[in-house]
């Protein structure tokens, strides 16, 4: 089991993740988004199991801030926008192989073990 977690420290779902995989001795990468973003090819991966509008925080102030609040926002936009600003995903992200989850979702988390 190869799990990553993507998300910023601050959020509460992506301690929530963290937290349930560490209960039960489960090992995670954690990449912090304020540091670093989800290249291309792992943005894809991702967005093959979550549709790309679901990973977007459209309720964040971030979000408000860049005057996206009203902008029509094909896949392509998106995905540019993901890539921009890493900061403008909802979090968590977890990925285990080419499975992905956005927020918390311990029901389907459990699936995954072993």
């Amino acid at each position: 089991m190869n799990i990553q977690i993507f998300g910023v420290n601050k959020c509460a779902d992506t301690r929530k993740a963290q937290r349930f995989f560490k209960e039960r001795g489960i090992r995670v990468q954690f990449v912090d988004l304020a540091e670093k973003g989800l290249s291309k090819g792992e943005l894809r991966s991702v967005a093959a199991k979550v549709p790309l509008d679901q990973l977007v925080d459209r309720t964040s102030p971030r979000f408000a801030a860049k005057g996206l609040s009203h902008a029509w926002l094909d896949a392509n936009k998106i995905e540019g926008i993901l890539l921009e600003d890493p900061l403008l995903f909802r979090t968590p992200i977890v990925r285990n192989g080419k499975d992905a989850t956005v927020g918390h979702c311990p029901e389907i988390w459990k699936t995954w073990q072993p």
